[in-house]
């Protein structure tokens, strides 16, 4: 869905929140997937603790894309939900992992 907004105009034409929100997005599942491999489940937990603050990070950046209108209202509330779900399932996944 990011990738999908940030190709169309004026999205498109600003370089940096373009290239700061695809960033931030991929680094949720990046973080996940590198805590994962690392083996540890203290390190596991710091690298979703990343993932958790990505998704707060692509919400804030979604809130100056409608702030220019470069996204329709819709298309802030379908993202940012997305984002909440998401940073909902990996706080509970944390909290599951922080019992044992």
């Amino acid at each position: 869905n990011i990738y999908s907004i940030t190709n169309v105009k004026p999205f498109s034409n600003d370089f940096d929140l373009k290239s700061q929100i695809r960033r931030a997005s991929g680094s949720i599942m990046d973080n996940i997937a590198e805590g994962f491999e690392r083996g540890g489940r203290i390190e596991f937990l710091h690298f979703l603790a990343i993932s958790k603050a990505s998704s707060a990070e692509v919400r804030s950046q979604l809130y100056r894309a409608l702030d220019q209108e470069y996204i329709s209202k819709e298309q802030f509330t379908f993202c940012n939900n997305l984002y909440n779900d998401l940073a909902r399932d990996v706080n509970a996944y944390i909290t599951n992992l922080s019992k044992k």
